[in-house]
């Protein structure tokens, strides 16, 4: 069956992480991710203190690497060690970093709030941390603290652009499960709109529209100017051209008028000689 494989697929990553956590959890160990290529799988792994993961002259990582391909079955292992920059941003790394301090003796209130500030000061846009169990002491029984600052995903979709981690400490007094969800910096969701930022963009489109139709109408208002230069350059010739194109056509005209009437006189003349001879 095909479901079996990948069965056994999903098993052989759960406990490869498992031992990865066991291996590199003085390194400060978060996750790992495999990429399969044709030549080469590689693993990546996530790490707070890469120098203590690769160890001396990479005596560590070859380990590791060799264990992984009898053990597990992995054809050509490659491990890739990736630096987490800043550690308060994750939160797998918050979370094992307040299970250490908690089985180290110290209280958890005190980590707690310090470990809060320290993400916020780091610009994140919301923190949440809860912690269960006996926190109040070997008499006390076991209750549950939430500590949140800022803007936090808590349903939907949108949670899976929330960074997610827990561990579990164990204390002399008793077991304390720790989550940790916080939202970075730089994560943007969906629904949350910047009013100031949208209204300089819609500023800024109608502005860009403006330009675009004020183009057409001063070439439109260009191609005008120069028709009425040419009609008047057409008009601007000289008046005494007028004139006399006036005068001339004028001329002609009383020409025409005086040709019948100088035909009548002419007959009339005509006319009289006629009746002189008889």
């Amino acid at each position: 069956m095909i479901e079996k494989t990948f069965l056994k697929q999903s098993l052989k990553r759960v406990e490869l992480e498992d031992y990865l956590k066991k291996e590199l959890e003085k390194a400060g160990f978060t996750k790992s991710e495999i990429v399969k290529t044709p030549l080469v799988t590689r693993i990546v792994v996530n790490v707070t203190r890469p120098g203590l993961a690769i160890g001396k002259a990479g005596a560590n990582i070859k380990q590791i690497t060799t264990t992984i391909h009898e053990r597990f079955g992995i054809e050509n292992p490659q491990l890739e060690i990736k630096e987490i920059t800043v550690p308060e941003l994750d939160a797998q790394a918050v979370a094992n970093k307040i299970k250490s301090l908690i089985e180290s003796g110290y209280s958890w209130r005190s980590v707690v709030f310090k470990i809060v500030k320290q993400i916020t000061d780091k610009n994140a846009q919301g923190v949440e941390i809860v912690v269960s169990g006996k926190l109040a002491g070997k008499s006390g029984r076991k209750r549950k603290q939430r500590i949140a600052s800022g803007y936090m995903k808590k349903v939907g979709y949108q949670t899976k652009f929330v960074d997610y981690g827990k561990a579990s400490a164990y204390p002399k007094v008793g077991a304390i499960g720790i989550k940790v969800r916080i939202v970075k910096p730089d994560t943007v969701f969906p629904d949350k709109i910047n009013i100031p930022a949208l209204l300089d963009s819609r500023e800024a489109k109608k502005a860009e529209k403006e330009i675009i139709e004020e183009k057409p109408k001063e070439e439109k208002k260009e191609k005008e100017h120069k028709e009425e230069k040419k009609k008047e350059t057409k008009q601007e010739k000289p008046k005494e051209e007028v004139k006399k194109q006036v005068k001339e056509e004028k001329h002609k005209i009383s020409e025409k008028k005086e040709k019948p009437k100088e035909k009548k006189e002419h007959k009339e003349e005509k006319k009289k000689e006629v009746h002189k001879e008889k």
